[in-house]
């Protein structure tokens, strides 16, 4: 019997510590290789910033500037309450103190600095160290895939907006989901890392909205429906979903007759810039915000995005169980 004791500890210890190395944030990091020196493309940053339409989240709440990126919009789920963090660059309540390196983290692998808050008290300034798991209500699943230039330009652009003082409250989440190491386990299911690849049998117009829509788009982060883990279920993706803050449903996005089906690229691209629908309507509550940033985008990348979009396997949209 002592022999068998022994042994279920050792089995459980080395159990844990298997458990403790998968989900430690500090590996990622390593990831993240080094990258040639090179001058920023600014512009580049700026539309991949509206085409992740980065104010919807992160611009302060009635704040009529919707460049500085305060935070503290409330985002609620199925999960608990998520309170979006500040982004600007702000040293110490923002991301001004980040290195491009770990902003690429943050958006690839969902990793962050852990955060000692400052003492403004007695001046002792925020303190970092490496790393926490982010929760993917941060769509990092999507931003993965995009490529480590595109996300330097991206944390460039950012930093040249306006530093805002001021930190979200905590996420209000209860047990066990307040449990960041646990998103380590969370990540080895859903999170595969790889960056978006074209297709070479495909139009350049269609790979670059394919990598709009699935990279900093992040459009199945909401029009989609997701499993008990909080996962896109991949047969439903773009066929729209229940809304995660309780609002009614999502729309399918995919060209049947329950989504866009009937719609043309041209009935898109007028969304994407105008928010005005081919059936004499527009578009409202959150997507109202999407279109106030992809109107900042070039036409082109409007056009890109609704051929992709349109070239999406017809899929039946979500119904409301009754």
């Amino acid at each position: 019997m002592k022999r068998v004791v022994v042994g279920l500890i050792v089995v459980l210890a080395v159990a844990a510590g298997v458990l403790w190395y998968l989900t430690d944030a500090t590996r990622e990091m390593a990831k993240v290789g080094p990258l040639p020196a090179r001058q920023p493309d600014l512009e580049n940053g700026r539309i991949l910033f509206f085409a992740g339409g980065c104010t919807s989240c992160h611009a302060r709440p009635n704040d009529p500037d919707k460049l500085k990126l305060g935070g503290g919009y409330a985002l609620k789920s199925p999960f608990g309450t998520f309170h979006v963090p500040n982004i600007s660059p702000h040293k110490e309540d923002g991301i001004g103190a980040w290195s491009r390196e770990q902003f690429i983290a943050a958006m690839r692998f969902g990793v962050i600095p852990k955060v000692q808050a400052a003492n403004r008290s007695t001046n002792v300034p925020r303190h970092m160290t490496c790393c926490d798991n982010a929760y993917p209500a941060f769509p990092y699943t999507s931003y993965q895939r995009m490529s480590p230039e595109d996300l330097a330009d991206l944390f460039a652009f950012i930093m040249t907006l306006a530093s805002v003082e001021g930190r979200a409250p905590d996420h209000d989440l209860p047990f066990p989901y307040n449990i960041r190491r646990g998103l380590g386990l969370w990540k080895l299911a859903f999170l595969d890392g790889q960056i978006f690849r074209p297709d070479p049998s495909k139009s350049a117009s269609l790979n670059r909205g394919a990598y709009l829509v699935n990279g900093p788009g992040h459009c199945a982060e909401c029009h989609s429906e997701r499993n008990a883990a909080g996962a896109i279920l991949e047969d439903r993706r773009f066929a729209g979903g229940p809304d995660p803050e309780g609002r009614g449903t999502v729309p399918n996005i995919t060209p049947h007759p329950s989504g866009i089906g009937g719609w043309t690229a041209d009935d898109l691209t007028t969304v994407l810039k105008t928010g005005e629908t081919p059936n004499f309507d527009t578009v409202g509550g959150p997507m109202g915000a999407v279109v106030a940033n992809t109107a900042q985008i070039p036409d082109a990348d409007r056009q890109a995005m609704a051929e992709y979009l349109l070239s999406l396997p017809p899929r039946q949209g979500f119904k409301k169980p009754e």
